[in-house]
């Protein structure tokens, strides 16, 4: 069973799929957010697709570690990902995900419109991969 990862916003929703192994995460096309669909449902056909065992979703606290108005609906939509899917579903830390991932585009030297279809996926990777590095950690450690 495969890891997804999710970079919630208000416009798109930014996905990431682990490798089969779970050492590697890997973008995957981002969900438009559009009035009258149902993004739930488009989730749902991913999940299938990829075979999905567990879902892990940015949680963008603020800097000082509070708890604001995006997290809370961001911890909403958690609670309906759980209602929906019989899976576990996971937080992670994502503060500055959306940075840092701007920042590896630029490095890249990508155009303007480009870093604005990707910047979502691109999060979304880095919320997983995190999340995949710190479970690798884990591991290893208790070994």
């Amino acid at each position: 069973m495969r890891i997804l990862g999710i970079d919630y916003g208000e416009k798109r929703i930014g996905l990431a799929i682990s490798t089969p192994v779970g050492f590697i995460a890997r973008g995957l096309p981002t969900i438009e957010r559009m009035d009258g669909v149902d993004y739930l449902e488009e989730l749902a056909d991913v999940i299938k697709e990829k075979e999905v065992g567990t879902v892990i979703v940015g949680l963008p606290k603020n800097m000082n570690d509070t708890i604001g108005e995006k997290a809370e609906e961001v911890l909403k939509f958690v609670e309906a990902l759980k209602s929906k899917f019989d899976l576990p579903v996971f937080t992670v830390d994502e503060r500055l995900t959306t940075v840092r991932a701007h920042k590896a585009m630029s490095e890249a030297k990508m155009s303007r419109k480009r870093k604005k279809k990707r910047v979502d996926m691109i999060a979304a990777q880095l919320i997983l991969q995190c999340y995949l590095d710190k479970k690798k950690f884990e591991v290893t450690k208790v070994n």
